[in-house]
């Protein structure tokens, strides 16, 4: 069986063939690169900027989303501008609390076969084909990640902070989880589990904090600005 697609049967390969498909692969390429070279392009001016995370799946009449709205709202007041993944649920929470006080709401979408909607609350769009660029912009850009209740999609931006962190790749940012119903069992399940297994430290769950306090998470992040803004002045 060939491994390469459209190879003849007399043995030979064609050079055009052979030719295109590796045109394809540069071409997957220059497409990366573009999607690196716009996401710095339209965010390079942005400072002071937090990540929501969450479920697409949650309606507008959800508690976690009204929840959402409250705290991008909070934040956009205290001059923050808002990222979100510029779908529905969260996503699309996120976004709307940052525009009713007109800061920046930057969508970073991405190409997905069902749920992602770009919402209508983004004064910065961005599209993506690609995730691994994507979470470029998020970490790059961000200087706190805030989890609402979500799926395998904000797990993954959470543990992917995380790592980041604890290897130190990136310095530390505010890791807030909202929502204590929802990441207790978690958050119990490291403490127990990875802890018992010495596969992490209590240095790495410091990183964490779990609140269902909106007022809390603009402290945080305020008080991680001033941290911020003393280093830029350094």
């Amino acid at each position: 069986m060939s491994c390469i697609k459209n190879r003849r049967t007399d043995g030979s390969t064609s050079s055009s063939i052979i030719d295109d498909l590796k045109g394809d692969q540069s071409w997957r390429i220059f497409r990366i690169i573009s999607e690196f070279t716009e996401g710095f392009d339209e965010l390079s001016g942005l400072c002071d900027a937090i990540s929501i995370f969450g479920s697409a799946r949650l309606p507008p009449e959800h508690f976690y989303y009204q929840k959402t709205v409250e705290l991008a709202e909070m934040l956009s007041k205290e001059g923050f501008a808002v990222i979100s993944g510029g779908g529905p649920g969260v996503m699309e929470a996120a976004n709307k609390g940052a525009i009713l006080h007109d800061q920046p709401s930057i969508g970073l979408n991405i190409e997905l076969p069902m749920e992602q909607t770009p919402n209508p609350y983004q004064n910065i769009s961005l599209n993506f084909r690609y995730f691994f660029v994507r979470k470029v912009m998020f970490v790059r850009y961000s200087i706190g990640y805030v989890c609402m209740p979500g799926g395998f999609g904000t797990l993954d931006e959470f543990f992917e902070a995380l790592t980041l962190m604890q290897t130190h790749k990136i310095y530390p940012i505010p890791l807030v989880l909202f929502g204590t119903d929802f990441w207790s069992g978690l958050m119990d399940w490291m403490k127990a589990k990875m802890m018992e297994y010495g596969t992490i430290s209590e240095e790495d769950l410091a990183l964490i904090t779990v609140t269902d306090d909106p007022q809390k998470v603009v402290d945080i992040m305020v008080a991680h600005r001033e941290w911020k803004d003393l280093q830029r002045k350094n």
